[in-house]
C-alpha cells in the first residue's frame, strides 16, 4: 500500500486554514493509506500560524511548517515537499477551492502516470484570472510542448521520487511549469483528470497580482535556458 503526504500551502488564510485541514483529514482517514498532512504557513501576517499550532494538538498525522518572511507560492510548496516523507505527494491550497475527496480520482490514474494533474472543468475565477491563465498556458506550450491541460491547477498528485531528479528553483507562480517541464523532459508520464473548482468564499487571492505575473514570465525565460543546460549536462555525464 502506497503512502501519501498532503501539502497545503497557506498565506493569510486564517478564515480557511482550520476547516481546510479538517476536511483533508476527514478524507485522508477514509483512504486506508499511511498519510501525513502538512500545512505550510508562508509568512502569513494573520493568525494562520497560530491556527496551525492549535491544529497540531488535535488533528492526527498533522504537522505545521512555517517560514518567514513570505516566500511565495513556489517557496511554500517547496517547503512542504522538503518536509514530506511519504511515497506520494498531493498538494491542494488551503483556500478551499478544491474538493479534496476527489483525490481518489487522481489516485486511480497512478497506474498510467507519475504525475496526475487536476484541471478545473468549470473554473470559478474572475475573467481576468482566466485570461491570464490562457496567455500563460499558450506561452508555456510554445516553449515546452503540451505538459497538461491546466498547468497551474493547484490540485496535483505525484511520486515523491521525481524530486530526486527535477531541480525546482522557483519560489513564485512558475513552480508548476518548472516541475512539469522538468519531469516530462526526463521521461516522467503526466496525465489529466477533471476536478471540481469552487469559488473562493473568504480570503484574498494573489495570483493575479501584476508583480507576480511579471516575475513569473521573467522566471519562465530563465528556466527555459536553465533546463536546456541541465539536460545537456545530464547527457554528457551519462556518456
Amino acid at each position: 500500500m502506497l503512502s501519501l503526504s498532503i501539502v497545503l500551502p497557506a498565506y493569510n488564510e486564517e478564515a480557511n486554514a482550520a476547516s481546510a485541514v479538517e476536511q483533508v483529514s476527514a478524507v485522508a482517514q477514509q483512504l486506508g493509506m499511511d498519510y501525513e498532512i502538512i500545512l505550510v504557513n508562508d509568512g502569513s501576517a494573520d493568525r494562520t500560524g497560530e491556527i496551525g499550532r492549535e491544529l497540531e494538538q488535535r488533528i492526527p498525522n498533522f504537522r505545521l511548517v512555517e517560514h518567514y518572511p513570505n516566500r511565495g507560492y513556489g517557496g511554500s510548496l517547496k517547503a512542504g515537499f522538503a518536509a514530506a516523507s511519504k511515497e506520494l505527494i498531493a498538494f491542494t491550497p488551503a483556500d478551499k477551492q478544491f474538493d479534496f475527496s476527489e483525490i481518489t480520482l487522481l489516485l486511480e490514474r497512478l497506474d498510467e502516470a507519475d504525475i496526475v494533474s487536476g484541471y478545473r472543468a468549470d473554473r470559478q475565477d474572475a475573467f481576468i484570472r482566466k485570461l491570464n491563465a490562457l496567455g500563460w498556458n499558450t506561452v508555456v506550450r510554445l516553449l515546452f510542448g503540451r505538459l497538461c491541460r491546466d498547468i497551474d491547477c493547484g490540485f496535483k498528485l505525484f511520486r515523491r521520487e521525481i524530486l530526486e531528479h527535477v531541480n525546482i528553483a522557483s519560489d513564485g507562480a512558475m513552480i508548476d511549469t518548472e516541475f512539469l517541464a522538468g519531469a516530462k523532459s526526463r521521461g516522467y508520464r503526466i496525465t489529466d483528470v477533471p476536478v471540481t473548482h469552487l469559488p473562493r468564499v473568504t480570503g484574498e487571492a494573489t495570483g493575479a497580482n501584476l508583480k507576480v505575473i511579471v516575475k513569473a514570465f521573467r522566471d519562465l525565460a530563465r528556466f527555459r535556458l536553465r533546463l536546456s543546460r541541465e539536460l545537456r549536462e545530464e547527457m554528457d555525464n551519462g556518456r
